[in-house]
């Protein structure tokens, strides 16, 4: 009897440090299950930030990339190329008869000075004679009118073919000037396309830094999940491995008392079986002869003794209360066990759904990584086009700088033919100023303000002649130029200025500034001032050419 008892207490003793023991495991599980759950929403929450920057980033890229397509299909049309190219044929053709405009004034001017010549001899002769009141006989008079007329009518063919180089220059000062505002135009479009490509490169070096910071994050984030991954592999091995150890105690306890209570029955049995026998004969004897009633009291005593036998224990309510104890304790622990298990399937199911986003992580990062690398590639064909593209406008611009620096030769060469006056030039330019890009109008400017005051010589000394009528249609074709062969806008002589193509508001460079290269950015400003002021005043001359073009009209028919 009191070896059966120690043997009960010591099974329940073990049994409750087995309790304590899952017990303590469990909360040391729950609490790893809470810190994986919270490294798990950081980890993600990093992720989307990342994700959405890097969407944005996409998203400035591709707004970048349209505004970088609309540039180049409007400095690719067809429209401004062919544009370039007129105007780099225009250019050409210019030159060429640059050259043979500058045969033709050399050799009018040398005509112009002959007759200037003549006509200073034949004014002495005439004023000789008339001082001295000699007349001269009238084949003498017939041959000098003779060669008047026939130096008249010299005179008028060189005039005629000076005015017509005259309308000439100034188409070419015209083009000139178109040429010039296409230029500064050219200029910005190059600054603008140039600004661009290094905005683009600095896009370029800031979606390298960001995919290499993307590149590092999803290293350091699969380095986090393999480390996740395998000590949740190793937590649930951990975890398998005390369920097993648990599962194994209890089924060695149930063992151990299924094996304690057969023990104890042989024992019972072998020690009163003879008896039990012998009763069992004499009891269905008296049974026979006793009622149901006692029958059944019998026999719940008959249990009762042999529990007594087997248990050592006379109490009956002791007996039951720890029978109900015993039960209690199995359906707990049983309840423990199903509690152990929900929890291991939810664990699992949890470990499950964290590989599959982190399978969801690896393929998104493999997925930005190729959207990466398309938009890098995208990236850099365009700076390809756009550095293309640059080095053909440079090429372009030194085209029509070469240009340029093959008509100031010309320019100055006819100043200086003529004879022109640098006074005004000195004054606004400085004493050193040369021909430029920004002052080449001025000399035009003065070259036909020499050829008008030419013309108005030699109407004056055509008026000095008293042996020729006075024809005022005539005076007017001299100062003018031919009426029909050029366009009405010629008719009107403007008074040539050395400021018509610069505003009074524009500051001009100092001499010493004059002196020294212009840099890029200086250059730029004034070009741009003075398109924008030739801009703002096209309405306004355009109104008064026309004015001038009808007052002029309006002379010639009176």
């Amino acid at each position: 009897m009191p070896l059966r008892r120690s043997t009960s207490s010591a099974r329940s003793d073990s049994s409750d440090v087995d309790v304590e023991g899952i017990d303590s495991e469990l909360a040391k599980l729950q609490r790893m299950f809470r810190l994986k759950e919270v490294v798990h929403q950081e980890f993600t929450t990093k992720e989307k930030q990342k994700i959405r920057r890097q969407e944005k980033t996409i998203q400035a890229l591709q707004k970048e990339q349209e505004e970088l397509l609309k540039n180049l299909s409007v400095s690719e049309s067809r429209r401004n190329q062919a544009r370039d190219q007129g105007s780099r044929a225009k250019l050409h053709f210019l030159l060429e008869q640059k050259g043979e405009l500058d045969g033709q004034l050399a050799e009018e001017k040398q005509a112009i000075a002959n007759l200037e010549q003549e006509i200073k001899i034949l004014e002495k002769k005439l004023s000789q004679q008339r001082k001295h009141g000699r007349v001269s006989s009238g084949t003498t008079q017939k041959n000098a009118g003779t060669h008047v007329k026939v130096m008249e009518n010299r005179l008028d063919r060189a005039v005629t073919r000076f005015n017509s180089q005259l309308s000439k220059n100034g188409n070419m000062r015209e083009e000139i000037e178109i040429l010039r505002i296409e230029k500064s135009r050219f200029e910005q479009l190059y600054k603008r396309l140039e600004k661009e490509l290094l905005q683009t490169r600095k896009e370029i070096g800031s979606v390298i830094d960001d995919s290499s910071a993307a590149y590092d994050a999803r290293d350091e984030a699969q380095t986090k999940m393999l480390q996740l991954r395998e000590k949740a592999e190793k937590d649930l091995n951990q975890h398998t491995a005390e369920i097993k150890e648990l599962q194994r105690v209890i089924d060695h306890d149930r063992k151990l008392k299924e094996f304690m209570g057969a023990k104890t029955q042989e024992r019972a049995i072998s020690e009163e079986v003879l008896n039990a026998r012998r009763k069992k004969e004499k009891d269905e004897l008296e049974r026979k002869k006793r009622d149901p009633t006692e029958e059944t009291t019998e026999t719940y005593e008959r249990a009762f003794q042999q529990i007594q036998a087997v248990t050592g224990e006379d109490n009956l309510d002791i007996l039951v209360t720890r029978f109900i104890e015993v039960e209690d304790r199995n359906f707990a622990l049983f309840n423990f066990v199903n509690e152990q298990n929900n929890k291991i399937e939810r664990l699992m199911e949890h470990i499950a759904e964290i590989n599959k986003e982190i399978e969801e992580f690896q393929a998104q990062g493999v997925r930005l990584d190729k959207e990466h690398e398309a938009i890098l590639r995208s990236i850099e064909h365009k700076q390809e086009e756009a550095v293309q593209q640059a080095d053909g406008y440079q090429q372009q611009l030194k085209g029509v700088m070469k240009i340029l620096d093959q008509l100031k030769p010309g320019i100055d060469s006819l100043f200086k033919k003529i004879n022109c006056d640098c006074s005004v030039l000195d004054e606004m330019l400085g004493s050193s100023s040369s021909i430029r890009e920004t002052n080449i109008m001025q000399y035009l400017g003065l070259i036909e303000q020499k050829t008008n005051e030419l013309l108005a010589t030699q109407s004056f000394l055509d008026s000095k002649n008293y042996d020729k009528p006075y024809d005022p249609q005539e005076t007017a074709r001299l100062l003018l130029g031919p009426l029909t062969d050029m366009p009405p806008t010629v008719l009107q002589i403007k008074p040539p200025t050395t400021g018509e193509d610069h505003d009074s508001d524009i500051e001009f460079p100092s001499a010493e500034e004059e002196e020294r290269p212009l840099t890029h950015t200086e250059l730029r400003e004034r070009i741009m001032k003075g398109v924008l002021k030739k801009e703002q005043k096209a309405t306004r001359k355009s109104n008064s050419n026309e004015t001038g073009t009808v007052k002029m009209a309006a002379t010639t028919k009176k």
